[in-house]
């Protein structure tokens, strides 16, 4: 603990490991599902060094939720290698998990907890108790939030820092073009409990603090999302893609934010570029070469290319000229990967 009694809790979310990750790769393209271990591990680097009391980790550790024994293995290491240290780990399961983690024998580890149903984990760091309160990714959880809360006890443990936890979308939350109303999926965020520190969760792949209401009532708490480690679609092209190192003030109200300090991720760049009609080979090479050589990029096409053109756009050519990028074609019947 520092010496200003301040409880560093590391935050990461929606991971998504094994994404584009075949056992069994049909062409020699580069694979996406390594950009995504790469991320986590340098999401998890403060805790590793010694900068975190604590780590959380929102859900949505796997890209889905039917996978091999072998990749839930693979996807926990990471967060075991922190455990080991001694620092504590909490993993919410989120949406992608269908709320359960599989192979849960994989998951024994006395510093790795995983919200297996709603409740509240106590913790000791240093000589601060610290209650992590939630429950995995429940898809009714705008109906049922309030009845959520109260079965978890969070806000009747005795603790000197309180935290909820959780894989869920809430009103006012954004994405590309979408902001998120109240329903049967999504909480209404005015609902937030007194008593405690921060809600920190994962689902929403936008990192962002909410201190208000859509209505533009303060909320009881800052509710915090990371964001995803890595861009996993177009829409995430302008999103910056971080970890959260926060700071928290313990006390006997459950504790208050002090301080949000961004990790920074080496998520790849990821671009668009509409093609004219009339592009050729001279076209194509002017277009990337000025690209870092590591984008993951979309070409959109806008008219029905001619047959030489079509040809241009082939993944074995479009991987000759640039070996090192990921690239996806949209506008046409048929979308290729590069």
């Amino acid at each position: 603990m520092s010496k200003q009694e301040i409880i560093r809790v590391l935050l990461l979310a929606d991971t998504h490991l094994g994404f584009d990750l075949p056992r069994h790769p049909r062409s020699n393209r580069r694979l996406r599902g390594p950009d995504f271990f790469d991320c986590t591990r340098a999401a998890l680097s403060p805790a590793l060094r010694g900068d975190a009391d604590l780590v959380i980790h929102g859900g949505d550790l796997l890209y889905r939720s039917k996978v091999r024994a072998g990749l839930v293995q693979a996807a926990l290491e990471p967060l075991l290698e922190v455990a080991d240290t001694g620092v504590p780990v909490l993993l919410v399961p989120g949406n992608h998990e269908r709320g359960a983690i599989p192979f849960p024998l994989l998951t024994g580890h006395p510093h790795l907890h995983i919200l297996h149903h709603t409740r509240t984990q106590v913790l000791k760091v240093d000589k601060y108790t610290i209650a992590l309160g939630g429950w995995p990714y429940h898809r009714e959880a705008g109906l049922r939030f309030r009845k959520l809360l109260a079965e978890s006890t969070l806000c009747d443990t005795q603790a000197d820092l309180r935290l909820l936890c959780v894989h869920q979308a809430f009103a006012g939350a954004r994405v590309e073009g979408f902001r998120f109303r109240a329903d049967a999926q999504t909480i209404d965020a005015r609902q937030l409990p007194t008593g405690i520190a921060a809600v920190l969760s994962g689902h929403i792949h936008r990192w962002q603090v909410l201190e208000e209401a859509p209505d533009g009532s303060r909320l009881a708490a800052p509710l915090i999302y990371p964001g995803s480690v890595e861009r996993c679609s177009h829409a995430e092209e302008e999103e910056e893609k971080l970890a959260l190192l926060l700071h928290f003030l313990p006390d006997a109200q459950g504790g208050r934010l002090q301080q949000i300090t961004p990790v920074p991720l080496p998520a790849r760049p990821m671009l668009s570029i509409t093609l004219p009609t009339d592009f050729d080979r001279d076209t194509l090479i002017k277009l990337l070469a000025p690209l870092p050589e590591n984008s993951v990029l979309r070409l959109r096409v806008t008219a029905s290319p001619a047959a030489e053109q079509l040809k241009l756009l082939s993944s074995s050519y479009l991987r000759e000229l640039a070996p090192y990028m990921n690239i996806s074609l949209s506008g046409l019947a048929k979308t290729k990967t590069g």
